[in-house]
């Protein structure tokens, strides 16, 4: 039997031992290492395992996970996220859909403390849901919002996402946190227009404009919600664009100085900075395994040469470039619909990142797109993992119902790609002007 078929049979048995719901990090290590004694034998493939495993739990570049996920965990039992929802309160009550708008803005505010999607919908919706059902706002927009806005927590950086992609490929994880920065923006842009579009054209999705605030308010409220946020992205980012840190050492940084920051305003608890530590080191655990089996899984699929054959089957097509990416882009909106986006990413780069560089295409533009199309997987059906957090955080509101909330914002996702697409520079400029 040829190798690229082994590979196919490998991907398939793959997908079909995911719908027992063994754990995924078993699921790859356990059928790349039987793929892999299939491939050279039995001998060789205990020397890759140990490697492989050696090599990935003591990989220096792999601390940047632990150390981002500290930061996230102190930032969500400090209570930065209730502040941020305030100061959106304050500054967008007052507009029809502002309470939406505002949980967008502290969505895309806190995930520039937190490199996790699900984490971010999470803390946002038990703060933001209560109020906009308060003011009468539609259980379909107020999930759907929260879930989407949620999303942004694995493309504005800090993002775990692009940490894996970049030690998958070996590219930068510096120059993907900065490549992630304008296109965060601008999706956050795009969902407070998709909420304001909404509110323009069926008026009943949104309550009455919550009460007005004074200047004071107003200014007191920024100072205290996004001042804090401001100071550690600007330290992380501006370290790290400015040749000062190295990732693991701005997400240090920016632990540090969150925990700071929490002990002097007396925000976090002994209890709760214990609880961040052991949280982050479950999340580090369950990561790290992931990552370990993928890596397995991955050297069986480079034995195959399914990659390399893949590449060239696509080149020889003679499509478009972007026509090509609309397809891989499509595969990762229909994979998203069955499998955790996590699990996706780590069976697809293999073998789209090849083709992505046959093709000539930056591998920073195509790792932002590929966040990207991460974010649509988080929330489509029926395995979007944002939509079951914020189902958890509002248990009276059906599947169905938030499921309907967060087309509008899918839609402003693909508006993203599509301007991914057309104008590149958007992902590439800010990392360009890195040292």
């Amino acid at each position: 039997m040829s190798g690229p078929i082994v590979g196919v049979i490998g991907i398939l048995l793959l997908l079909l031992v995911m719908l027992t719901g063994m754990p995924i990090a078993f699921v790859f290590g356990v059928l790349g290492f039987l793929g892999v004694i299939y491939m050279i034998g039995l001998q060789p493939a205990l020397n890759m395992l140990a490697l492989d495993v050696w090599d990935v739990f003591g990989s220096y570049t792999l601390t940047v996970i632990p150390v981002f996920l500290l930061m996230g965990m102190i930032a969500f039992h400090s209570g930065i996220s209730q502040r941020l929802y305030y100061a959106g309160h304050v500054m967008f009550g007052r507009v029809r859909g502002g309470l939406a708008m505002g949980t967008i803005m502290a969505c895309a505010a806190f995930s520039a403390c937190c490199g996790s999607s699900p984490a971010t919908a999470a803390s946002m919706g038990a703060v933001s849901l209560p109020e906009m059902r308060r003011y009468k706002y539609a259980d379909s927009l107020a999930t759907g919002c929260v879930a989407a806005a949620g999303t942004l927590g694995i493309l504005i950086p800090p993002s775990i996402a692009m940490v894996i992609y970049g030690i998958m490929t070996e590219n930068s994880i510096g120059k993907l946190f900065i490549a992630g920065i304008l296109p965060g923006i601008l999706l956050t842009v795009l969902y407070i227009l998709a909420v304001a579009v909404m509110a323009f054209i069926k008026p009943d999705l949104v309550g009455p404009p919550a009460q007005s605030s004074t200047l004071k308010e107003k200014a007191t409220a920024l100072f205290s919600g996004v001042g804090e946020t401001v100071i550690i992205f600007a330290l992380i980012m501006g370290g790290m664009f400015l040749g000062y840190f190295t990732p693991t050492e701005a997400g240090a940084a920016g632990a540090a100085g969150l925990l700071l920051l929490a002990v002097l305003r007396r925000q976090l608890s002994w209890k709760g900075f214990v609880t961040a530590v052991m949280s982050s080191l479950s999340s580090t655990a369950m990561i790290m395994l992931i990552i370990a089996g993928a890596t397995i899984y991955g050297h069986f699929l480079s034995l195959t040469q399914l990659p390399i054959v893949s590449a060239t089957w696509v080149l020889e097509l003679g499509w478009h470039p972007y026509a090509i990416v609309l397809v891989i882009l499509g595969i990762y909106l229909v994979g998203g619909c069955f499998m955790d986006s996590l699990a996706l990413l780590l069976l697809t780069l293999p073998i789209f990142y090849p083709v992505s560089q046959h093709l000539g295409f930056d591998p920073i533009w195509f790792g932002v797109l590929v966040v990207v199309a991460m974010e649509m997987a988080l929330i489509t059906p029926p395995v979007g993992i944002n939509v079951y957090v914020i189902k958890g955080v509002a248990r009276d509101v059906p599947l169905q119902t938030i499921f309907k909330g967060i087309f509008p914002f899918l839609i402003a996702q693909i508006v993203l790609v599509l301007i991914l697409i057309f104008l590149p520079q958007t992902a590439t400029y800010l990392p360009s002007l890195m040292k």
